[in-house]
């Protein structure tokens, strides 16, 4: 039997629902997979959530659209090094008959 495959906001959600009922088992009967999952989903999460309040998602998203500017930025200068070569390349090539 192939593994199932949880997103992030479905293991979430199925934690904060566990937590609200407060009922691993029901809650993990209700959506057909094992309570023992559920379980460990929970330890993780009350266990790590503390990082939800060190960083804030907003800082977050910034740290990653200046990452994203920067690999943008790096990918434009080597598209200019390729040109560059190949420009001199074909002048090359032109200038011994080739």
């Amino acid at each position: 039997m192939p593994k199932t495959k949880f997103t992030p906001k479905f293991k979430f959600d199925r934690v904060i629902e566990s937590l609200k009922k407060d009922s691993v088992s029901e809650v993990a009967r209700q959506y057909g997979f094992g309570a023992n999952l559920l379980s460990k989903w929970r330890s993780e999460f009350l266990s790590g959530g503390q990082i939800f309040f060190e960083t804030k998602p907003g800082q977050e998203v910034d740290r990653l659209k200046k990452q994203v500017h920067n690999l943008e930025q790096i990918v434009g200068k080597k598209e200019v090094e390729l040109n560059l070569i190949k420009n001199f390349t074909d002048f090359y090539q032109s200038q011994n008959g080739r």
